[in-house]
């Protein structure tokens, strides 16, 4: 039976979507220790359970050049599934597409499924991944982020939304994932800055490392903007679907509730005699 050159059409879109920015960058993203957008969410999600939306879309700019080139999904892969069989909406930014910076396309790809989440009272889990905004776009990029920095504001208090820094993040970057709820980093591969060390350099004359001005260790010690440390990209999706289980749905439903196998009403009587008569004799505060 000859395939339906329109269903093959499709199928040779969707195979070249999941290639991203092409092999070549995937396998760089390999060697630097990361995993690729894609692969970061079946880790994530139940197997099986993910959908995605705006497979094809593509940039619309023009100039210095980025016409030439629109890869399908434009950097950013977003969609819904679940996590322990709760719905649950995702974005995974995509470093081999213009290394993750955010264009037009991008930000409707990224607000579409914050409209949804909210619309639907469930969870919002960004994988960031990215340079900022992207420069070719200008200003249209500013302003993109903006409608994202919006959502999130609305959204802070209606469901919970946590980030996983899986990356070099900077500029609007990082500045969405610090009015989330909970963010994730990883040790020895994220860092957020708002500008990077070359810029702190050249404005300041002074020399700071990557890790000093935006690594793990530094925003969860001493800045407080991180809450999580993950040795690895596969720690960190453990650590936020583990983390997921603590949290509701949304403001109007209770948190997940584990039935205890310990009777409330049980007593013990070494608590009776555990503290002595005496208020001068020590005792074992373990």
């Amino acid at each position: 039976m000859t395939l339906d050159p329109k269903i093959k059409r499709l199928r040779e879109l969707k195979a070249q979507a999941k290639l991203g920015g092409g092999q070549d960058r995937i396998d760089r993203q390999h060697q630097a220790g990361k995993l690729t957008a894609r692969e970061r969410l079946d880790l994530l999600l139940d197997e099986g359970s993910f959908r995605e939306l705006d497979v094809f879309v593509t940039h619309r700019a023009t100039g210095f050049g980025i016409e030439k080139r629109k890869p399908l999904g434009d950097g950013v892969v977003t969609g819904y599934g679940t996590i322990d069989g709760r719905l649950t909406y995702v974005f995974s930014q995509d470093f081999t597409v213009f290394g993750g910076s955010l264009g037009l396309a991008h930000a409707s790809k990224i607000c579409k499924v914050l409209d949804l989440a909210m619309k639907n009272g469930a969870p919002i889990i960004g994988l960031n991944d990215s340079g900022g905004a992207r420069i070719q776009e200008g200003v249209v990029s500013l302003g993109a982020y903006a409608e994202i920095f919006l959502r999130n504001v609305l959204a802070s208090g209606v469901i919970p939304q946590i980030s996983c820094i899986m990356g070099p993040c900077a500029g609007g970057a990082v500045y969405s994932p610090a009015m989330t709820d909970f963010i994730v980093m990883v040790k020895a591969t994220s860092y957020m800055f708002v500008t990077g060390p070359d810029v702190v350099k050249a404005v300041t004359h002074e020399e700071v490392t990557f890790d000093e001005l935006g690594g793990a260790w530094v925003h969860n010690t001493e800045s407080g903007v991180a809450h999580f440390a993950a040795e690895n990209e596969e720690d960190a999706i453990y650590t936020i679907r583990r983390l997921m289980g603590f949290l509701p749905q949304n403001n109007m439903e209770d948190p997940p509730t584990i039935p205890c196998q310990d009777d409330p009403l049980r007593t013990d009587d070494a608590l009776d005699t555990i503290i002595p008569d005496n208020p001068n004799k020590p005792y074992d505060m373990k």
